[in-house]
């Protein structure tokens, strides 16, 4: 949300996102690099340097960002020694699955730029810590 509200040429490293989001900078470097292969943030090097949100990471739907981050995994693993003899025909796996994807529906018409222009917008950026000047 900060990366969405700053200028252009007001780049954050990713020490400094670390810090506001209260993470340690080696996990905030996962995230970044993760980030940096979706396409939905570029890193710059060197002095005057740091991190900005590209088109597609304004433009990219909640829905979508998540479903990369988290994967599509099933919410619930059926795990044991043997296979369970519900796999194929299990009504709670069914659900999960279907619920899963209308979570996922409900995340995809809403773009990071549509949470930072929405009416809860300024409180979500200042939770980041941002302060608009």
């Amino acid at each position: 949300m900060r990366l969405a509200v700053s200028e252009q040429d007001d780049f954050l490293t990713t020490r400094e996102v670390a810090e506001v989001m209260g993470v340690p900078a080696t996990h905030m470097a996962k995230a970044v690099t993760r980030l940096q292969h979706l396409g939905v943030l570029e890193a710059r090097r060197g002095r005057g340097g740091g991190l900005e949100l590209t088109g597609l990471g304004r433009q990219a739907s909640v829905g979508w960002l998540v479903r990369e981050l988290e994967g599509e995994g099933e919410v619930v693993t059926c795990e044991g020694d043997t296979p369970c003899p519900l796999r194929g025909a299990c009504r709670l796996r069914r659900a999960l699955r279907d619920a899963q994807e209308a979570f996922y529906a409900a995340l995809d018409p809403i773009t990071v730029a549509d949470l930072v222009t929405s009416p809860t917008g300024p409180v979500l950026v200042g939770l980041t810590g941002h302060r608009p000047d």
